[in-house]
């Protein structure tokens, strides 16, 4: 486990983490972010802006790229706030801590804790959210991964089963004014959907889902697989109409998307929101619903 302290993409503070088989690179001239996840020696699996590499100060807010940490719901400039300053680094023995000085319009302090499996292509991410007010604030940790363009996105649909067994619904789809069911991104299955990055394809598009059957979402790109999991809380009230897994594309990236409960957070409190990330190769792309469940069985996910 090797973790160096490099400049990356004109940032001179960051730190990049290998096991031998994947790599990260996380910033601390900006964030918190992780702007680098992939194979040792191969391409980032997370979408860099070339033209905010290296970039820092001012009020706008900027994509950068890679992973980032937001809260819900989204509304502006709040949930815009720029993450455009120096972060804490603690290098701790087994995992990477990230801590953002308190947000200066929201009074909410964001914080990740970025932990690397020493011999598995494994990350752990937990996010935190943290009230430095003098009153509570109501939000939901909303942990968003960019992803490179050129891939196809991977969302499990609400349980399903026979009409017999199951007269009452099991989940719901989440539909933005923008979301365009015709479009030729999406292809529908039964248990699955998948939705196809375009670069030729500027609209936007964006769906959620409120109780999908399995906790993960994945992005197949050029043979490696991508994978999220994350833990839905039972019964937990949910933003964006109760959504707590999202994807959303343009023509430049896609974005995998998962969120915590809406929670109403007393001064001094935090809440936390946990995403274990995997890195495959050599996976075919699975076109069916049976091509997908036979990938994940024998990756082990």
């Amino acid at each position: 486990m090797d973790i160096q302290k490099v400049e990356y993409g004109g940032w001179p503070n960051c730190y990049r983490w290998s096991n031998g088989l994947v790599d990260l690179v996380v910033t601390t001239d900006v964030g918190p972010r992780v702007i680098r996840f992939g194979f040792v020696g191969q391409a980032n699996e997370f979408k860099e802006y070339p033209e905010m590499l290296g970039q820092v100060g001012g009020d706008e807010w900027r994509i950068y790229g890679g992973h980032r940490l937001w809260h819900a719901p989204e509304a502006m400039p709040r949930t815009y706030f720029p993450d455009n300053g120096l972060v804490e680094v603690q290098v701790h023995p087994t995992f990477i801590r990230l801590v953002q000085p308190v947000e200066s319009t929201t009074g909410i302090q964001k914080e990740m804790d970025i932990l690397l499996t020493a011999d598995r292509p494994h990350v752990r991410v937990v996010h935190r959210l943290r009230n430095s007010l003098l009153w509570p604030v109501e939000l939901a940790p909303w942990a968003l991964s960019v992803m490179a363009p050129g891939g196809v996105a991977i969302l499990p649909l609400p349980p399903r089963g026979r009409h017999e067994e199951h007269l009452l619904p099991t989940g719901a789809l989440v539909l933005w004014a923008y979301t365009d069911l015709s479009d030729p991104r999406w292809t529908w299955g039964r248990r699955y959907l998948w939705l196809r990055q375009d670069p030729t394809r500027p609209t936007p598009q964006k769906i959620g889902v409120t109780a999908p059957a399995e906790n993960w979402l994945a992005y197949w790109r050029d043979g490696h697989l991508f994978v999220k999991t994350f833990s839905p809380v039972p019964g937990g009230r949910y933003p964006d109409l109760g959504a707590c897994v999202e994807v959303f594309t343009n023509a430049e990236m896609l974005e995998l998307e998962t969120l915590g409960p809406l929670t109403v957070l007393p001064p001094g409190a935090t809440v936390e929101h946990i995403e274990d990330w995997w890195l495959f190769r050599d996976v075919p792309f699975p076109e069916e619903d049976e091509d997908i469940e036979r990938v994940l069985s024998a990756l082990g996910v």
